[in-house]
């Protein structure tokens, strides 16, 4: 298990290094083709390692952990419908092309300089900061199939998803200013609880 927890850890450090605004200013400093390709091949390297270290997983010796609560079934069926809700409010939001690469790809080949970065308030971003982190955490533990290595992934990755959070908040903060200090103030990070507004 000590090998799993440290390919996890691995795996979110290098994710989320990846994606600093150190990372970004190397591809732009470079340009052309680099910073075209940048976030493309962002996404297509974390889905490959991803899917890659879910089937080392899935491959280890693992011993089942039964809950003898009767009502946890319902519970997780309540959080994947959450998640649910989360993973498609922020599809109807965020700009799937940019968030692919696909525009940045696009503009590279079109030689127009990108747009800079914005955010939305609009949607289910009107309720929460974070739809995707927020329905990441419900999903992992809306999941069936609780062993001691899915426990421990499970738990890697929901003090990720927390950390990724804050840290993307602070990267806003720098690069919105005001108007994005402003949004957190109003808007809560992972719950929406102010439906009033």
């Amino acid at each position: 298990m000590q090998m799993l927890i440290v390919l996890w850890v691995a795996w979110c450090a290098v994710h989320s290094l990846l994606i600093t605004i150190r990372a970004r200013r190397w591809f732009e400093r470079r340009g052309g083709v680099w910073l075209g390709l940048y976030r493309i091949g962002y996404v297509c390297f974390s889905l490959s390692s991803l899917l890659l270290l879910l089937w080392y997983t899935a491959t280890l010796p693992q011993r089942p952990i039964d809950l003898p609560f009767s009502w946890i079934t319902p519970v997780r069926w309540l959080l994947f419908l959450y998640a649910l809700t989360m993973f498609i409010g922020g599809i109807r939001v965020y700009d799937m092309q940019t968030f692919l690469g696909f525009r940045q790809w696009q503009d590279f080949r079109a030689g127009r300089a990108g747009e800079p970065p914005s955010f939305k308030r609009t949607g289910i971003l009107r309720y929460v900061r974070h739809p995707w982190y927020s329905g990441g955490i419900a999903l992992l533990w809306s999941l069936p199939g609780l062993t001691d290595a899915t426990l421990i992934v499970r738990c890697i990755l929901t003090v990720y998803l927390i950390a990724g959070a804050l840290l993307e908040g602070r990267k806003l903060r720098l690069i919105l200013g005001e108007p994005y200090q402003s949004y957190c103030r109003e808007t809560p990070l992972f719950i929406p609880w102010k439906f009033g507004r």
